[in-house]
């Protein structure tokens, strides 16, 4: 069974046509990236995914179960965690505390075992007690990706998560990233470091103007010429 499969989803604002019959699925405990040049359907397809949208048609599928236009809580509830460009933590709370909150309507049994836990997996010990604003820009991406892992998901989305991180807290991510799928996590990352994919990711889905125009492995992907046209901008002629 796939942890998710997307079948046919389309999405239109107005004329817009943001997302076109998108279809793929991700195995369990894989870790599939998801590229494109701006305005080719990469937030959409993830605001979908997670019930901030409602698609027009099409299926979405986690762990066998059909979400589609389940309402945002709900699917959290069944295993979803998601990262946003920009962190929304609450920043006059430490970062124990925002980690303590990712837990409310979830799971408390143990909840502060496993807040110590993800502080020590995300190396957070110094600022533990440290209100959130205080955090760097990374750390703050790093503290965005504990609260979803407070939430044990199935499948988290990462949407740029080591988007200008220094590169000491870029590498410890991708360690924890790493670590979380040997574990049994599955995952879906939105990014624009093609260094970051080819290091990370099992395969790549390649989107333009809301179409799949490619998928496989970094090396692939890199050498298909509509990729190379509509996401590097180099011409194929």
């Amino acid at each position: 069974m796939d942890a998710l499969a997307i079948e046919d989803v389309r999405k239109s604002f107005g004329g817009v046509q943001a997302l076109q019959g998108i279809t793929f699925s991700v195995a369990p405990q894989e870790i599939v990236g998801v590229i494109g040049p701006n305005g080719s359907g990469k937030s959409t397809l993830f605001n979908v995914l997670t019930g901030a949208l409602k698609p027009d048609s099409g299926r979405v599928l986690l762990n066998g179960k059909d979400i589609t236009r389940w309402p945002a809580y709900r699917i959290a509830r069944s295993g979803l965690g998601r990262t946003f460009q920009i962190p929304a933590l609450f920043e006059n709370m430490t970062v124990l505390e925002n980690l303590l909150t990712a837990s409310v309507e979830h799971n408390w049994d143990g909840v502060h075992e496993r807040a110590s836990a993800v502080i020590e997996l995300l190396e957070l010990q110094r600022v533990a007690a440290e209100p959130a604003r205080s955090l760097s820009g990374g750390q703050q991406r790093l503290l965005e990706l504990g609260r979803v892992l407070m939430r044990e998901p199935d499948l988290v989305l990462l949407d740029e998560v080591a988007a200008g991180v220094h590169p000491n807290l870029r590498k410890l991510m991708l360690d924890v990233i790493r670590a979380k799928r040997e574990a049994g996590t599955t995952f879906l990352v939105i990014e624009h470091d093609m260094e970051l994919t080819g290091e990370i990711c099992d395969r790549i889905i390649v989107m333009d103007a809301g179409e799949v125009v490619a998928k496989g492995t970094f090396e692939e992907i890199s050498s298909d010429a509509h990729v190379m046209e509509a996401y590097l901008g180099v011409s194929v002629e």
